[in-house]
Order: C-alpha cells, then structure tokens, then sequence
C-alpha cells in the first residue's frame, strides 16, 4: 500500500481570476516539476508546478519566505493551503 504524506509549504494570498495565477507565500522551498496539493474549504486539487514567478521573473526553484506567482488549473481562494505531496 503507498502511503502519501503531504506538508504546508505555503498559503494562497491572492488569486487573479482573469490569468490564473495564484500568488503564495512559501513557508518551505518549491521546486519546478514537483506535485503540489491545493486545499481550502471548496479548493481541493493536485497539480504539477510547471512555472512560477518572483517579480515577473521566471525561476526553478523559490525559497522559504518567497512570495510567488503559479499559473493553476482551478481557481484557488485566499486563505487556501498549498501541499507538497510526498508518496
């Protein structure tokens, strides 16, 4: 049985509906290519980090205190966890 644990690694401040873009301060680093887990009180969906900016910067990884900008594929809400999901 594969058991997947999953940690707080940050929380949605802001979401721009028009692009699709959540801003999230980090708690924890963040990678390009991980899995993250979105989730709130009517959020609650898995994507794959594709991109994410600083500053309209792109970059691959983002750091613990960094607040970033994810394109996502749902719409997220303040407040809304943002998960990385182990297995």
């Amino acid at each position: 049985m594969i058991t997947v644990e999953e940690e707080k690694i940050g929380e949605v401040t802001h979401y721009f509906n028009k692009i699709g873009v959540a801003i999230i301060k980090l708690t924890q680093t963040l990678k390009v290519g991980e899995e993250i887990h979105l989730k709130g009180a009517s959020t609650d969906f898995k994507q794959t980090v594709e991109s994410m900016q600083v500053e309209h910067e792109s970059i691959e990884e983002a750091q613990a205190g960094e607040t970033i900008g994810l394109k996502v594929k749902e719409p997220v809400r303040e407040r809304d966890e943002v998960l990385r999901t182990r297995a």
